[in-house]
């Protein structure tokens, strides 16, 4: 199915904390149909506050996901040292996967600005795009089952933001971002082209300030303009959002 025959759905919650335990048990649910249909399921986890809080409800409410068939990655990651608390690895250990029996070896983080490939950002996302390919080789399908997003009130996912190198990305998986504009400076990142390659990709976004961001990218803006526009999934794009993330969507 091509990117233009995606379904686009909207979701609308009256609150931040009505719309975390909604996504969170669509999660759970979308996990266990891939496992059940597959043997297995791949998902892409995203930081921020809400994405974590996701995350803390999935932990309390896990359903019957078999932990031990799941291939956990990363949108992207501050390349900081290891164990930075501001790390989306580190927070996403602590939120879930260090209170799950989820398989180590399948829990795939991106390297730490103290790791095997040193302060280096562009070595540290190539060796992460060798990941993603070997784990595609051994597919059938869509890579991801689903990848989970944030949004930034400028537009940004991941850490494509607008006007940069990354989200113009058009091939590559994996890049490193050496200017972001919301610090950490240096970060990896996976790209457009990676997150439409998911089969879901799901925008879990809440907060006023958010919502003309949420209208433009639902309305078809630029992508290198509101780097969310072109986050689509293989076959949904589901827009998770509460009351104010939508106010400025047509009713």
């Amino acid at each position: 199915m091509s990117e233009t025959s995606s379904r686009n759905e909207i979701h609308r919650f009256t609150d931040t904390a009505t719309l975390v335990r909604a996504t969170a048990e669509r999660f759970v649910d979308a996990v266990v149909a891939s496992q059940k249909a597959r043997g297995s399921a791949a998902v892409v986890l995203t930081g921020g506050g809400t994405g974590i809080a996701l995350l803390e409800h999935v932990r309390d409410n896990p359903g019957t996901i078999n932990w031990a068939a799941l291939d956990v990655f990363f949108g992207d990651e501050r390349f900081l040292p290891a164990g930075d608390p501001e790390r989306n690895e580190v927070q996403a250990h602590q939120a879930l996967l260090d209170h799950v029996p989820v398989d180590p070896a399948r829990v795939h983080v991106m390297a730490a600005s103290d790791g095997a490939y040193g302060s280096d950002p562009v070595t540290a996302a190539a060796a992460y795009a060798e990941v993603i390919d070997v784990f595609a080789a051994e597919r059938t399908g869509p890579l991801f089952d689903v990848h989970l997003l944030g949004m930034g009130g400028e537009g940004h996912v991941n850490s494509l933001f607008p006007q940069t190198d990354a989200v113009r990305e058009e091939h590559q998986y994996v890049v490193a971002v050496t200017d972001s504009p919301k610090p950490p400076p240096v970060r990896i990142t996976l790209t457009l082209p990676a997150i439409r390659s998911a089969n879901e990709v799901w925008l879990v976004v809440s907060g006023e300030a958010k919502a003309e961001a949420v209208a433009a990218a639902v309305g078809g803006a630029p992508p290198v303009e509101i780097p969310a526009a072109g986050a689509r999934g293989h076959t949904t794009t589901r827009w998770l959002l509460d009351q104010a993330a939508a106010s400025q969507l047509p009713t």
